[in-house]
């Protein structure tokens, strides 16, 4: 068995048809543990808050599993703000995986979320992590590989014309994600049209 923590973005009401909500489905049906949590106020976040949520939900992993977070759009850089603040139980993950970040520029011109502008990036993520960005997505006109992957050396896979890998992009089922987290050797395509 796994433990998987499974983290939304920015807006994110954990809509059935979200490919975060289908994996977090397949996962337990497969017997892993799944932790999806609601995290609070998502049109309204509060950085801190959601910060300790991310440790309550880290402690709750079994411990005896291995563990592994996968995070999309606005988690991408609650897990970059826990990171550089040395959050304790991160370097517990044995594997991460980051999708679709926000640029700090686009997060700077939402009040909403502009407390989540990411820390300077002068931290080593704890543990194997893998970025997985596109190149049209209109969150990060820059390019996530460039303000994210490089500076942080993450392996990064770029999709084309993908957008933010959201349900307005298509993104419900993602079958190359659920082999992810079932072989992190394993490659992550877009999905099947």
């Amino acid at each position: 068995m796994t433990a998987y923590l499974i983290l939304h973005g920015w807006q994110n009401h954990r809509p059935k048809d979200h490919w975060q909500h289908w994996l977090a489905d397949r996962l337990t049906e497969l017997g892993h543990q799944v932790v999806y949590p609601q995290l609070p106020d998502p049109d309204d976040p509060e950085l801190d808050v959601w910060l300790e949520e991310l440790a309550r939900h880290l402690a709750g992993l079994d411990a005896g599993a291995e563990r592994v977070v996968v995070a999309h759009s606005l988690s991408v850089v609650l897990w970059l703000h826990a990171a550089a603040r040395g959050m304790p139980g991160l370097d517990a993950v044995d594997r991460v995986l980051l999708v679709a970040p926000p640029s700090g520029g686009m997060l700077a011109r939402r009040p909403e979320v502009a407390r989540f502008v990411p820390p300077p990036l002068e931290f080593a993520l704890p543990g194997p992590t893998r970025l997985v960005a596109t190149d049209n997505d209109p969150y990060c006109a820059e390019g996530a590989g460039i303000l994210y992957g490089d500076p942080l050396a993450l392996p990064t896979d770029v999709l084309a014309g993908a957008a933010h890998l959201d349900l307005d992009a298509g993104y419900g089922p993602w079958p190359a994600v659920l082999g992810w987290c079932l072989d992190p050797t394993a490659e992550i395509i877009a999905r099947p049209a």
